[in-house]
């Protein structure tokens, strides 16, 4: 079983987590308007799942933000935003900060996405939402790269991301 801290307090996820070299599980989420996303949706290419608890929070928001900086530079690569927000605040944000280049998307329908993933907190004040996580996908639906990031207040590592899929 995998996990994760929350301000220095180990934090177990619900199921395992998914590995390296794994072929990635197809999942239906929500767009900011409501309509269905599938992974299949961007088979042939690279896809980088940003993973987090919740917008409402200043790390997730920067690691939207980064990640939106950097999606136009990796090329045949689509970025995916990943919270258990509800679409009208993920909306309301990508609106907000300009965010184009990274296609937000809710589970609050999907509850098998945090457990075929293995990414749902199941104990911590921040239990039910998921934990932050990277997971690179190659156009081939294999998994090339996942970190949990260890501490849930830290940023995620963009440079082992970037240099992955430049």
């Amino acid at each position: 079983m995998a996990h994760t801290k929350f301000k220095g307090q180990v934090v177990k996820l619900f199921g395992e987590f998914i590995q390296i070299n794994d072929f990635a599980p197809n999942f239906h989420l929500v767009k900011n308007d409501l309509s269905d996303y599938y992974l299949d949706y961007a088979k042939g290419k690279n896809v980088v799942l940003n993973i987090f608890p919740s917008l409402d929070t200043s790390v997730c928001a920067t690691s939207v933000r980064h990640f939106n900086k950097i999606a136009s530079q990796l090329p045949n690569t689509i970025v995916l935003a990943i919270s258990k927000d509800l679409p009208f605040a993920q909306g309301r944000f990508c609106t907000t900060e300009g965010i184009d280049n990274v296609i937000a998307l809710s589970d609050f329908r999907s509850p098998e996405f945090a457990q075929e993933y293995g990414l749902l907190m199941e104990d911590g004040p921040l239990r039910g939402l998921l934990a932050r996580a990277v997971v690179v996908i190659n156009p081939e639906g294999k998994v090339i790269h996942t970190e949990i990031v260890t501490e849930i207040t830290t940023e995620p590592n963009y440079d082992a991301v970037i240099n992955l899929l430049k």
